[in-house]
């Protein structure tokens, strides 16, 4: 039998805020950790970091939190920082259809970001140009049905419709200039998604 499997890539959504928004990025990181639906299943632990001027260095901060994850302790751990040379992560977990042996309904990782003017994440934007959020999902396989598994279409649709919810509420929470659904790639993800719930609906 062939392996319809693809290579997985890692897919983020990065979200610009509005130019007069920007200095208050930590405010507006505040509303969407408060706004994200993280995990409340038995999950592994969670961690919290800080970093200055660049991914690469070691952090200021890294610390575990048992889930499910509060965002008022992250947010009091968060608040002895500040800098426009500073980044703040929290990776943790929501839930999402996956398959092992069955399809269930378990924790996810993902990570959320928000990095300060002066920050280097890492991307091949220059600092002026990178997104003041983003929020990464993990692996685009959850996303994409898989032929080879029975229930693959509708399981990875309510995976896709969970996330889409999310942006929605993130575009009238915050003041969004732009965003980008996209893959390490470089794939604009949001248009295949879209190629996913008609081809879900058709089935």
């Amino acid at each position: 039998m062939p392996d319809n499997r693809r290579v997985t890539d890692q897919l983020s959504l990065s979200i610009w805020l509005e130019r007069g928004s920007r200095a208050n990025r930590l405010k507006h990181f505040e509303k969407l950790l408060r706004l994200f639906p993280f995990s409340q299943r038995e999950q592994p632990q969670s961690t919290i970091s800080v970093q200055a001027v660049s991914e690469t260095e070691p952090p200021l901060l890294e610390s575990p939190i048992n889930g499910p994850l509060d965002p008022s302790e992250v947010l009091e751990a968060f608040a002895e920082y500040g800098g426009e040379d500073i980044a703040f992560s929290v990776e943790s977990w929501w839930d999402l259809w996956q398959y092992e042996d069955d399809w269930r309904l378990a924790p996810a990782r993902v990570e959320l970001a928000c990095f300060g003017a002066e920050f280097d994440n890492g991307t091949e934007r220059t600092a002026n140009e990178q997104e003041d959020l983003r929020i990464d999902f993990g692996v685009d396989s959850h996303y994409l049905p898989r032929p080879d598994l029975t229930g693959s279409g509708r399981m990875t649709e309510s995976n896709i419709r969970s996330m889409l919810r999310l942006v929605h509420e993130l575009d009238s929470t915050l003041p969004v200039a732009k965003r980008k659904l996209e893959t390490e790639s470089g794939e604009n993800f949001a248009d295949r998604l879209q190629q996913v719930l008609s081809g879900s609906r058709s089935q």
